[in-house]
């Protein structure tokens, strides 16, 4: 609009929360609520919750979608809207799928729990009377919004966050949590992991995502050698971010690891890949694939690259320089978190967690 000055509102989304975007062209009579239901399950974990989901009804197909993406910069407030009750449509419907949403087990990083979503918020707007367009757009855990004024009198300012209100991060070993050394880990330890114990990761660990898999799976077909041996290694599903300063790397979060399914055989049977480190579930083929070769998948914690990144000791390009940040790298890691999520025997802690979790909710309602 005309005026003197610009209002700038930045969401720095991760594309692991926008490549679980939904949308639909409904019927009038269909039930909003019952869509987005019907949707949770199939976007998975590689979101990130507990975070937020926002919708779009009405419009066209692209503004549902624009619509959807403007109501995650709104504050979370959900608590002011359950003490004051609703006053529209769009406000039931937040409450409503706040309390479903939850109930449904999913939990932080789709272990399981209690707290699914952090805030729904629903945006409309008017459309032609046969159609209903509906689109949902999460934002993972990791909420990184800007806001600010640009007026011409200079540059905006920005206050930082005080450090203080953050809990303190420390990595100290208790009774439910082991240490393992990558460099000498063997098949018969990996075996004695299971389904939700937590580790922390020592020695050096590869690196590779989608890039270098469909590389590597080319060069397997055609009997030429990998630049690195993989046998009896983990492989860390990541595209780190380059160092500033003093930095090993910049940040280092996991990326979905679903998207390596499909490599996943090939990578453990053809190379003799022990385990994979990646973020979010694996689907049906590729927890065959582990169980099959008695293999593990562990996930590390979405949303939080730059604490993962403090783990990271050493780094070096060791395969496929040319594909930059995809390239695979080698990192020397101290005590980074992980969970192991698929243990040997193909137990899935994305299937076991959420079951449990939406048992224990039905049964104290």
């Amino acid at each position: 609009m005309p005026g003197d000055s610009v209002d700038i509102h930045v969401a720095a989304k991760g594309g692991g929360s926008e490549a679980k975007s939904k949308f639909a062209m409904l019927n009038p009579s269909d039930s909003v609520v019952d869509w987005v239901m019907e949707q949770l399950p199939k976007m998975g974990a590689g979101w990130c919750p507990p975070g937020m989901l926002g919708i779009g009804i009405g419009g066209t197909a692209e503004k549902a979608m624009m619509i959807a993406k403007e109501a995650l910069l709104d504050p979370i407030d959900i608590q002011d809207l359950q003490a004051r009750g609703p006053s529209n449509r769009a406000e039931e419907i937040r409450l409503e799928l706040f309390d479903k949403v939850n109930k449904s087990g999913i939990g932080a990083q789709g272990l399981g729990g209690l707290t699914t979503v952090l805030d729904i918020k629903v945006k409309d707007y008017p459309t032609h009377a046969a159609n209903k367009p509906v689109a949902i757009i999460p934002n993972c855990a990791a909420t990184r919004h800007a806001h600010f004024t640009l007026d011409g009198s200079g540059p905006a300012s920005l206050k930082a966050p005080k450090l203080e209100d953050w809990p303190e991060i420390t990595r100290e070993a208790g009774d439910n949590v082991k240490r393992v050394n990558l460099d000498t880990v063997t098949p018969a330890e990996v075996k004695t992991w299971q389904p939700g114990d937590t580790l922390l990761l020592n020695g050096k660990l590869l690196t590779g995502r989608d890039a270098a898999h469909k590389r590597m799976v080319d060069m397997l077909a055609k009997g030429e050698p990998l630049p690195v041996d993989m046998r009896g290694r983990f492989i860390y599903y990541v595209g780190p971010v380059d160092p500033i300063r003093d930095e090993v790397v910049g940040p280092a979060g996991p990326t979905t690891a679903t998207r390596m399914d499909k490599f996943t055989r090939t990578m453990l049977e053809e190379t003799g890949l022990l385990g994979m480190v990646g973020k979010a579930e694996r689907g049906q083929a590729a927890i065959d694939a582990i169980r099959d070769n008695e293999a593990v998948y562990l996930m590390a914690v979405g949303g939080s690259a730059y604490l993962v990144a403090q783990a990271i000791k050493k780094s070096r390009v060791v395969g496929f320089e040319d594909l930059g940040m995809e390239a695979i790298y080698e990192f020397e890691v101290e005590d980074m978190p992980v969970t192991v999520a698929v243990d040997s025997q193909g137990t899935s802690v994305h299937q076991t967690g959420p079951a449990k979790w939406k048992e224990i909710i039905a049964q104290s309602a």
